[in-house]
């Protein structure tokens, strides 16, 4: 196909690789200035009879509208086109510029646990975003894993289109898959029945940081008679993160960390205190590095005796222009872009662990959702999915309010998840057919201490 034109503009000059689900390609956008390369992916459905083709066109522009939502994503391509030709089905996304991870995992190169910390929280906290949009990759491994020029990782290759490929329409119109889709080694038992999990993806994440530690590939791994791997005696690395990795890559799907959200809070919780910078510090710079600890605490110091409260912090503006919206944020809080289609949150905003014993972390979330109606049937609606969906849900508080230099509404509740007992200020307001929606949620003993936060962040809040 090398030369040949696709779509009317995608001229094909590379040919990457094929597999049991298509051919893949990289090519070039002549209808762009200057032509910039693309990656074209083609699939062929198992059968062309016209139930089977249907359900393909179907599922395809079904996957193609999940990518769409997801190259939202900065660390994941962008889809740039789809389309159908010849009875076969092209995605057209992003050429991400760099290398595949596996370049970087040799066979029988054992690497730090500073490094395996590092790539585990990089694909976990890409992935977190994936899983908050209920979908899973089903097919992470390091040649999907792409490391950017700048240095951040890039998940490419998601699984869940290549079912085009592999499915089967019965007379009745009843679809199955034939193949599994996933890697040996990075697919685990439940997946390779064709029923992946949340988790499955999970198990993938561990066995890449566990490929690193022992510089041996996964499929290479012995067993025990439960089906557990086995290779902590391959690895320097402390029981700590080896009690992550386990509990990553259990047997048992449901013996895992749920998603990736929670193998990343495990993650941050247990071995915070041994980042990689601190783990591959040279003496020299550890020194160094005292020293500058010394001098902001001795300044903090003097600003405390002084001025008898917390120095100033510095504020970043996150904007949204597709959504008109702006906001400022703690430079010390985690900003985390969600762009949830179901419950409309568009961001969070989360504050720092005070401690190993902090179990939640005080969070703003902004929500924008369509809605036609007045105020007060907003506050109603929100009422009512307050009381509904929050266990032992109480209204605490309702009061008028501004936001944004318009009419709002105030809403103060308190509930429970299933382990923290929380209370949650929430601020909304409506602009043409948009209600916008601030939500500051904090364990309910914990409320108070980053209120004023919140409402400086409220006050900042923007609708252009």
């Amino acid at each position: 196909m090398l030369g040949q034109k696709l779509g009317g503009r995608y001229q094909i000059i590379q040919h990457l690789g094929q597999g049991a689900f298509g051919v893949t390609f990289v090519a070039e956008d002549m209808q762009r200035p200057r032509n910039p390369k693309c990656v074209v992916k083609q699939f062929k459905p198992k059968a062309t009879d016209p139930h089977t083709l249907g359900e393909a066109r179907r599922l395809f522009d079904q996957e193609a509208e999940m990518l769409e939502t997801l190259g939202k994503h900065d660390q994941i391509p962008c889809l740039l086109a789809h389309f159908e030709e010849n009875q076969e089905f092209y995605l057209v996304q992003e050429f991400i510029e760099g290398h595949d991870l596996s370049e970087e995992l040799p066979k029988g190169k054992q690497l730090s646990e500073a490094y395996a910390i590092e790539i585990l929280q990089h694909i976990l906290e890409v992935l977190a975003f994936v899983h908050q949009h209920e979908i899973i990759h089903r097919d992470i491994k390091p040649s999907n894993i792409r490391r950017r020029q700048d240095g951040k990782i890039v998940l490419i290759d998601f699984g869940a289109v290549k079912q085009i490929s592999t499915q089967v329409v019965n007379s009745q119109g009843q679809t199955s898959f034939t193949v599994a889709i996933g890697t040996p080694g990075y697919m685990p038992s439940e997946q390779r029945s064709c029923n992946p999990q949340f988790s499955s993806d999970v198990y993938a994440v561990g066995m890449i940081a566990i490929q690193a530690l022992t510089g041996i590939f996964p499929s290479k791994l012995p067993k025990d008679s439960q089906g557990e791997i086995i290779w902590q005696n391959q690895a320097q690395v402390t029981q700590q993160l080896a009690d992550i990795l386990n509990k990553m890559v259990r047997y048992d799907f449901r013996e895992r960390y749920h998603s990736a959200t929670d193998a990343l809070q495990a993650l941050g919780t247990t071995v915070n205190s041994t980042t990689p910078t601190q783990l591959e510090r040279s003496p020299g710079k550890f020194m160094i590095g005292l020293a500058i600890a010394a001098v902001l605490a001795i300044g903090i110091g003097y600003w405390y005796l002084f001025f008898d409260s917390k120095p100033p912090e510095d504020f970043l503006t996150y904007a949204n222009s597709s959504l008109g919206i702006k906001i400022k944020y703690p430079q010390s809080w985690e900003r985390r872009d969600i762009d949830n289609l179901i419950t409309s949150e568009v961001v969070a905003f989360v504050s720092p662990k005070q401690s190993d014993a902090d179990k939640f972390q005080e969070k703003l979330t902004i929500s924008v959702e369509d809605f036609s109606g007045t105020l007060q049937d907003f506050s109603d609606t929100s009422t009512k999915d307050i009381t509904r969906h929050l266990v032992k849900a109480q209204i605490q508080k309702q009061s008028d309010k501004t936001l944004a230099n318009k009419s709002a509404y105030k809403l103060i509740y308190t509930g429970e998840d299933e382990e923290n007992k929380l209370k949650s200020m929430q601020l909304f307001t409506l602009k043409g057919d948009k209600a916008y929606v601030i939500t500051y949620t904090a364990a309910i003993d914990n409320y108070n201490d980053f209120i004023e936060t919140a409402e400086t962040m409220i006050k900042s809040f923007e609708i252009q």
